[in-house]
């Protein structure tokens, strides 16, 4: 349910960069909303929510075939919101036209609100679909990167703007956007993902990590340690937490031992159970002659 409600915040963000920001003024973006948008300004005049939808559906069908159910869930639930809310916001704002005459700051805006709705998606294991289910496909089959098959695809499709709309500023625009998009997901995909490691020194240190197993569900590494200082052995636990969790940790510490010492520090990754998977790329082997 939390996956879900963080996808619908996140399509509703992506709803209001791409129909208030980007197509009033004009501007293109990547992926399938940039084609939906082309076709929207072309001499068809096809609103942009159908095409995305149609273009979407064609996709996940492929997708659902080549790829499993797991993959197409959420991103379908996502298709959808994305569709019904650019529906009715465009309904309700078809006369508002903000920043007309000026599409740099709109393009940063539009930029700034699809970015955060993408990152916010992916970081909920959805998808908005589109170039992603493309780069997916693709990568099942070939050796090429998910980045640079999403990469070419949406400059291509900016690109192809220009066969509509006749100038090459939008399409620099598109690109701006483009740029800031991906920057925008890197930022918001790495800050929910983002986890740091503790080192708690506490003579409750059993107690300690019997309410950190139980909330927040994490688990405690215990190790043997010698103070130089106090001439004592200890116990310290070691730690390892989203960075979400920190104060939660911090609360369960200060009610069980006020006096137990704590170092907390920021980690690049952390890869095993109830963390990020490895990111490892398996090469076939080769051939013995």
């Amino acid at each position: 349910m939390k996956d879900y409600a963080m996808i619908t915040i996140a399509m509703l963000s992506y709803c209001i960069g791409w129909s208030i920001f980007l197509l009033p003024n004009n501007i293109t973006t990547g992926g399938v909303p940039g084609i939906a948008s082309i076709l929207e300004w072309s001499p068809l005049h096809i609103p942009a929510q159908t095409s995305y939808f149609v273009i979407n559906a064609g996709l996940l069908l492929m997708a659902f075939k080549i790829l499993g159910w797991k993959f197409c869930v959420k991103t379908v639930y996502a298709v959808v919101v994305l569709t019904v809310s650019l529906a009715v916001t465009r309904d309700y704002t078809s006369q508002m036209h903000l920043l007309h005459d000026q599409p740099f700051m709109a393009s940063v805006l539009g930029a700034v609100f699809c970015g955060c709705g993408v990152g916010l998606g992916l970081s909920s294991n959805g998808s908005t679909g589109g170039t992603d289910i493309i780069a997916a496909i693709i990568n099942k089959y070939r050796d090429i990167s998910l980045g640079r098959v999403i990469m070419i695809c949406d400059v291509i499709i900016i690109t192809s703007s220009y066969v509509v709309l006749k100038d090459w500023e939008r399409v620099i625009y598109g690109y701006v956007v483009l740029y800031i998009t991906a920057f925008c997901i890197d930022q918001v995909v790495n800050s929910m993902r983002r986890s740091v490691q503790f080192f708690i020194i506490s003579d409750k240190h059993e107690e300690i990590g019997r309410r950190i197993n139980m909330d927040p569900h994490r688990g405690c590494t215990v190790i043997d340690a010698h103070g130089f200082y106090s001439g004592k052995d200890v116990k310290m636990l070691f730690v390892l937490a989203k960075r979400r969790e920190s104060a939660k940790i911090f609360q369960l510490i200060d009610e069980i031992d006020p006096t137990a010492f704590v170092s907390q520090s920021a980690v690049i990754g952390v890869y095993g159970e109830g963390f990020d998977r490895f990111k490892v790329k398996h090469r076939a082997p080769k051939p013995i002659k």
